[in-house]
């Protein structure tokens, strides 16, 4: 009886030991603006054996302090959303593993900022002014063609900006001010201040209260913003309209390309399954997804982008340039500098 009992033991410690394994469960944190289908995580989560949980803590500020402060005992495997304008504090603090993914072999290089491959570019987006069409029609108004036009009376309370110490495209205009206008930004800031310029926190209450072609009832028709949002306004419209109400001014130097990395974070407790979703982050069938979801565009090159981006979204061919270790070293003194101006 007790061979029996053995022998029966062993039977199911070996059945058990040969069963299937439950999904192991990979942890993604992200700023709150992230999205994707579905069906497209469900691709990479079946074709792994894994569970793919997004953990959203705020925006993309928030999300690397969270990083930085528990990167001893992190809260995820993989970091996605961190920019260009806070790329340098990320690399500084040392939060992410080294891995250069071979997908990078589809995206240019313009978009490879970090040469140790700690933080590897996904997405990116140009922040520009956008203004209302109708506006300028029926006021038989030119749209501004250039930063100093913003500042000539004929557009005295028509600009809607957010505030750089409180919202990620507000402090991408702020810099591209200070590529332009160099040592001089403040004083071009100064005259926008006597010329009207209204300030407000976030980017939903520029876009949303502000802006007049979004709400139709705003004070302002034009609103610091993405070049991708004329084509959301078509998209998002039902029906959708032939023409999108409102364009982008994309002058040379007046937007300024925003670029979103992924990183797998240091002692987190998957890094093979870290690698792989870095890898999909960076494949075609992910790529294609993600405009219709965030309106930003793929860095892989082999991407096409959606028919409603083509016709309707605009992309600078010059956009702001400035190095994220210069950003790195001046942000804050500059974001205190522009907050004592407009105060």
């Amino acid at each position: 009886m007790k061979k029996i009992t053995i022998l029966l033991s062993s039977f199911l410690f070996l059945l058990a030991a040969c069963a299937p394994k439950g999904p192991t469960t990979l942890t993604v944190m992200t700023h709150d603006s992230f999205a994707i289908s579905e069906d497209v995580v469900k691709a990479f989560e079946d074709a792994n054996n894994v569970k793919v949980s997004f953990l959203q803590s705020g925006d993309a500020g928030a999300v690397l302090n969270q990083a930085i402060l528990t990167k001893d005992a992190p809260l995820a495997d993989v970091l996605f959303g961190v920019d260009n304008t806070f790329l340098s504090r990320a690399l500084d603090a040392d939060i992410f593993e080294v891995y250069q993914s071979p997908a990078l072999s589809d995206v240019p290089a313009e978009f490879v900022l970090d040469e140790t491959y700690r933080a590897l570019p996904v997405d990116y987006g140009d922040v520009c002014i956008n203004y209302d069409k109708n506006y300028f029609a029926e006021n038989n108004l030119a749209v501004p063609a250039s930063f100093e036009d913003l500042a000539k009376p004929e557009y005295n309370g028509l600009l809607a900006v957010e505030n750089p110490s409180t919202s990620s495209p507000g402090l991408a205009f702020m810099l591209a001010t200070r590529a332009y206008f160099g040592d001089g930004f403040l004083d071009y800031w100064q005259s926008l201040k006597d010329n009207g310029v209204v300030v407000v926190d976030g980017w939903e209450t520029a876009y949303y209260t502000n802006f007049s072609a979004s709400s139709g009832k705003g004070p302002q028709p034009m609103v610091v913003s993405y070049a991708s949002s004329p084509a959301a306004e078509v998209f998002f419209a039902s029906p959708p309209p032939a023409e999108s109400p409102t364009a982008s001014i994309v002058a040379s130097g007046m937007c300024f390309r925003q670029i979103e990395f992924v990183g797998i974070l240091k002692n987190g407790e998957n890094r093979d399954l870290a690698e792989k979703f870095v890898d999909f982050m960076l494949s075609k069938q992910f790529q294609e997804d993600m405009p219709l979801n965030t309106f930003v565009y793929p860095v892989n090159q082999t991407a096409a982008l959606p028919e409603v981006f083509t016709q309707h979204a605009q992309v600078t061919d010059q956009p702001a340039v400035m190095s994220y270790d210069e950003i790195a070293a001046n942000r804050d003194a500059w974001i205190e500098a522009w907050t004592e101006v407009m105060k």
